[in-house]
């Protein structure tokens, strides 16, 4: 079980907090605004109406004790700054803050964020790479260039092995796994005579230029 605290209790702070709580971790949701926290209060172990821009306020509630601290302080950029940099300075472990922009971004990663995240950003883009490539079920992207998809096969995959349709050396792609919808199983690294279905789900990895030749099928 891990300790995670949660500042900033919007949408996304909220479903954060309440689904870490939900997997039997200790959450300690904190935001200014008190509907926010006692809306919250029946889905976390502890909930806290403060100033998280505040190093003294965070010091007394033990945050320094955190795993893992979350600030998503939505249009409050001077609050989520400043918040962050006093969770660096009390050695807070990991620190992953929601940024705003691109600028936003960058001072918070100079001051001490571990991890910098734009959910909206984010979720744009999967939504977009979902209504451009129609067999995309899910979008990761990894590094510059490279993603994780979730792809329904397309249909002159189904009936064939692994090894004929040969993703690697004709697309440059490569299949980590393989979610059976019938029976529902998943497999880990599929053997080259593995028959594609038109149930399975194909989780591929790649260039994403090459990705989207198999999203073009």
């Amino acid at each position: 079980m891990g300790k995670f605290a949660v500042i900033g209790l919007g949408s996304f702070g909220f479903n954060v907090a309440k689904t870490l709580y939900e997997e039997g971790h200790e959450v300690l949701a904190i935001d200014m605004d008190k509907e926010k926290t006692e809306a919250v209060k029946d889905y976390v172990t502890r909930a806290v109406t403060m100033d998280a821009a505040d190093k003294e306020n965070l010091k007394a509630l033990g945050i320094q004790d955190m795993d893992v601290v979350i600030v998503s302080l939505g249009p409050q950029m001077e609050a989520s700054i400043l918040t962050v940099l006093y969770l660096h300075e009390l050695k807070v472990k990991r620190i992953i803050a929601k940024a705003l922009t691109e600028d936003h971004a960058k001072i918070l990663e100079a001051i001490g964020a571990t991890e910098v995240i734009y959910p909206e950003k984010d979720m744009a883009i999967k939504v977009a790479h979902r209504l451009s490539s129609p067999n995309v079920l899910e979008y990761l992207p990894l590094t510059s260039g490279m993603s994780i998809q979730e792809i329904a096969p397309p249909e002159k995959f189904i009936g064939k092995t692994l090894r004929e349709l040969d993703l690697r050396n004709k697309y440059g792609i490569q299949v980590i796994a393989i979610r059976e919808l019938v029976p529902e199983n998943t497999i880990l690294i599929p053997k080259a005579d593995f028959v594609i279905k038109d149930s399975d789900i194909l989780i591929i990895i790649g260039e994403e230029k090459n990705l989207a030749k198999i999203n073009s099928l």
